[in-house]
Order: structure tokens, then C-alpha cells, then sequence
């Protein structure tokens, strides 16, 4: 009896996840975290507005890298948000054709 063994080598295919996000990209929330604590403190104390102010002052970069990273780049091919952005901002397509791009007909 002849057993074949092959290496498949699947751990490499996945970059792993870490708080539910894929591969490295829990990083730049945990860098957003951080620095809206700091901003927290320096809205809250050294320019002295309201907590309520503060907070949301320092919540919203927070949300934004969050919102980015959760609905633009987990589970998304590599550079679904630059095309997302791209084609939103630009409309364009993938023809060579510049009248194309801008979404006009050729004559």
C-alpha cells in the first residue's frame, strides 16, 4: 500500500485576524484609539470645552478610520476602497477611451 502525502501549504493563504479584522488591520484603529484619548484630554483639559464637546471632538476620527476599516477593507480585495473612492469621485471606467471614463458616448 502506497500513501501519497502532499504539502498544501493553506496556513499561508490567510493573513490572519485579530479582533475580527483581517490580517494588520486592526492597526491603524488601535493608532486612531490612542489618539483620540489624546485629543480627548487635550479638548476636555487644556482648551477647556465640555466633556460632551471633547468627546465628540475625539470621536470622530475614531469613527471614521473605524467606518473605513470595517466597510472598505475587511474582507475586500486588496484595493477595493482606492477604486471605490476612484470610480465614486471620478466616475471613471476601466476603457482607455477618456470619453468613456467620464461616462459621455463616442461619436
Amino acid at each position: 500500500m502506497n500513501l501519497r502525502h502532499t504539502d498544501t501549504n493553506a496556513a499561508d493563504d490567510s493573513r490572519g485576524r485579530v479582533f475580527g479584522l483581517d490580517g494588520n488591520l486592526y492597526l491603524p484603529v488601535v493608532i486612531a484609539a490612542v489618539a483620540a484619548l489624546a485629543l480627548f484630554a487635550v479638548v476636555g483639559q487644556l482648551l477647556a470645552l465640555g466633556w460632551v464637546t471633547a468627546g465628540v471632538v475625539a470621536g470622530t476620527p475614531l469613527a471614521l478610520v473605524l467606518a473605513w476599516a470595517v466597510f472598505l477593507r475587511n474582507g475586500r480585495p486588496p484595493a477595493y476602497d482606492r477604486d471605490l473612492i476612484e470610480q465614486l469621485l471620478g466616475g471613471g471606467t476601466f476603457s482607455r477611451s477618456a470619453i468613456q471614463q467620464r461616462g459621455l458616448t463616442e461619436p
